[in-house]
């Protein structure tokens, strides 16, 4: 299995076997396929977060569940991706959307990795050429239970639960799209936007251990990550990943499946 992040120097040593994604989405309404058709980086194919990446939003199963196996896998196959290629996705956001795409890969033990700075670290030109690749065989596999984890299991107490938002959904000072605001009782904050630098870099190996540390994710304990819709907490699984530290599991409902519930919510740090 490839390292999760990779950068590139990489890329460009292995172009001739890797098909590059474009996985670009925007919470505040703009098109991500319309910025990807005015400028993408050559080869990259475009994944659509919404019906690739994600079954149909409901408050019983939240904004983004994960897609039916088959839907992917149909999605996954059109873009020209196959069962054994390797698969390396970006978007302009240090990789927190385009996470989702590379989790969901590596969890049923295909390759892939996110393009360590996205698009902002390409130094070359962009194209609008939108290629067409031929369809790929692609198996559907069921995403697997042991990096899942349920509504319920972030409230037993046996994990360390990470919430990837950024602080000030956290504390529930503010609440742009879910049905109220704070965060899962006993979680602790860690966004997912600052394990990475400015230029969209994830931080140095040494820098993500000790920021997951004193969040209580040492690689001693399992890990629950969750965001607002189950997609940006992908980030911090990836980043978990990548500084050795283990693969944690995804809870998909997210913040908004947990809000739609009566469920107790806490504010504040």
């Amino acid at each position: 299995m490839i390292d999760p992040v990779v950068d590139l120097a990489w890329l460009r040593a292995n172009a001739g076997d890797v098909i590059l994604a474009d996985v670009r989405w925007y919470l505040d309404g703009r098109s991500g396929a319309e910025a990807y058709r005015k400028g993408h980086l050559p080869g990259a194919v475009f994944i659509d977060l919404d019906t690739a990446l994600a079954a149909p939003a409901s408050p019983a199963e939240g904004r983004h569940p994960l897609p039916d196996p088959a839907v992917f896998a149909a999605a996954m196959s059109a873009a020209g991706i196959g069962d054994a290629d390797r698969v390396v996705a970006y978007d302009d956001a240090g990789g927190v959307i385009a996470a989702r795409l590379i989790w969901l890969l590596r969890s049923i033990g295909r390759q892939a990795a996110l393009l360590d700075g996205g698009l902002l670290s390409y130094d070359g030109e962009l194209t609008t050429d939108v290629p067409s690749p031929p369809r790929a065989d692609f198996t559907p596999r069921e995403w697997p239970a042991e990096r899942l984890a349920s509504l319920t299991d972030t409230a037993d107490g046996g994990h360390v639960v990470l919430d990837a938002r950024d602080a000030p959904r956290f504390r529930g000072d503010t609440e742009p799209v879910d049905a109220r605001p704070g965060h899962i009782p006993g979680a602790r904050n860690l966004p997912c936007r600052d394990n990475v630098t400015p230029d969209g870099r994830f931080l140095p190996v040494a820098e993500l251990r000790d920021r997951f540390a004193a969040a209580g994710a040492d690689g001693t304990a399992e890990v629950i990550s969750y965001c607002g819709s189950g997609v940006t907490a992908c980030h911090n699984l990836i980043a978990m990943e990548h500084a050795g530290l283990g693969q944690g599991r995804l809870y998909p409902g997210s913040w908004s499946q947990y809000a739609a519930t009566d469920r107790p919510a806490a504010t504040g740090d």
